[in-house]
């Protein structure tokens, strides 16, 4: 895969951090997950395909196992609040100082500096902060969250992982590694660059009333006979054309201007039918029409279904494969393989670090480590 050889050594933290280690994972990095004796993290569900260890990191003999790790690793993945692996003797000075090409990557919602650094926060804080919850709102109700994908996992996971591969290119020109410096506010604004561009193109009207936010006809979503929805993006002319003539409208009756009016035929039109029928309509007209897949079901839809866009694990939950996908080194979901318990690989990657027998037993019955114990230890 195309990250094959890769090392990376990921600070165990809620969603964002995980998610950038599986998808480094994903394409086949190897992940080592260090996680604090006695840490629990809730909806810890990204451990699939990563080894994990746990120390104690309040301890000096803890901090010189991660040291250890460090100066055999190519990544780390840092997701606590600025300060925190300073405090513990392994800031970036410290570990890139003994190991100069390490790509330093720090996840965190407000920056490793700034007015907001020390603050805590969730998605929905870091949204609002980068202008664009602003937009999701609609007839004057309060916007509303957008789950928690657009700053924990496109703004985080995602810019943090195009960060260390950025980072990774340059130091096969330098040979240095660097500081990744990953703001979730930040990432967010940053995959909103075409809107803060052409907002005064989008977004004329208040929030909800503008074509690309539900304010018009020929984009919006509309339910059906059987409590379905279907989702309609004819933004362009030709493509509205064939929406009118496959809801068996004129264009007198709905003018491609006069959203009001055609809000409320298409809501009346679309009753009439049941999503199943609609879709069998809109796959022979290129309308920009599509159902709203309910996500327990979309792995079955002929499109999804044609692309393998998703599988189901040994526990049969329907995941996505990863993407994008690679002519030569496709990636594999490291979540086909069992769940990794905390702690599983401490043992094993002792071993590794050149730590004999006796020296892991003392270190394990100290508390500076934990994990499964062999018979034989």
């Amino acid at each position: 895969m195309a990250l094959h050889n890769l090392r990376v050594i990921e600070m165990m933290g809620l969603a964002p951090g995980p998610l950038s280690g599986t998808i480094l994972a994903d394409f086949g990095a190897a992940v080592t997950v260090v996680q604090k004796v006695g840490q629990v993290v809730p909806a810890d569900t990204l451990s699939n395909g990563k080894r994990s260890i746990a120390i104690n990191l309040k301890s000096s003999d803890g901090v010189k196992i991660l040291k250890s790790l460090c100066n055999n690793a190519d990544v780390l993945i840092d997701t606590y609040r600025p300060g925190v692996m300073e405090k513990l003797g392994l800031g970036p000075e410290v570990i890139l100082n003994n190991n100069p090409k390490l790509i330093y990557s720090r996840l965190t919602g407000y920056g490793q500096n700034g007015y907001f650094m020390q603050k805590g926060g969730h998605d929905i804080n870091y949204v609002a902060m980068s202008g664009i919850l602003s937009l999701l709102k609609k007839d004057r109700i309060p916007p509303s969250p957008p789950l928690n994908l657009l700053a924990d996992f496109a703004g985080g996971s995602v810019i943090c992982v195009v960060g260390i591969l950025l980072a990774l290119l340059e130091r096969q020109r330098s040979g240095k590694g660097q500081v990744v410096d990953a703001s979730m506010t930040e990432g967010v604004a940053y995959i909103a660059s075409w809107i803060f561009k052409n907002q005064h193109l989008l977004w004329t009207m208040e929030s909800g009333s503008n074509f690309l936010d539900g304010g018009y006809h020929f984009y919006n979503t509309y339910e059906t006979k059987d409590t379905k929805y279907m989702a309609v993006g004819a933004i362009e002319p030709h493509f509205y054309s064939n929406l009118l003539k496959g809801l068996n409208l004129s264009q007198e009756e709905c003018p491609y201007i006069e959203k009001d009016i055609g809000k409320e035929k298409f809501k009346e039109v679309f009753l009439t039918k049941t999503q199943k029928e609609w879709c069998e309509i809109f796959d022979q007209l290129d309308a920009c029409v599509t159902p709203v897949l309910e996500m327990n079901s979309v792995d079955k839809h002929k499109c999804n279904k044609s692309r393998q866009i998703f599988f189901r694990n040994v526990d049969n939950i329907m995941l996505p494969n990863p993407a994008p996908r690679l002519s030569r080194t496709p990636g594999e979901s490291s979540n086909k393989l069992k769940a990794t318990e905390p702690g599983q690989h401490t043992i094993e990657i002792m071993k590794e670090l050149g730590y004999n027998n006796t020296k892991i037993k003392n270190l394990l019955e100290s508390g500076i480590i934990c994990g499964k114990v062999k018979s034989n230890l």
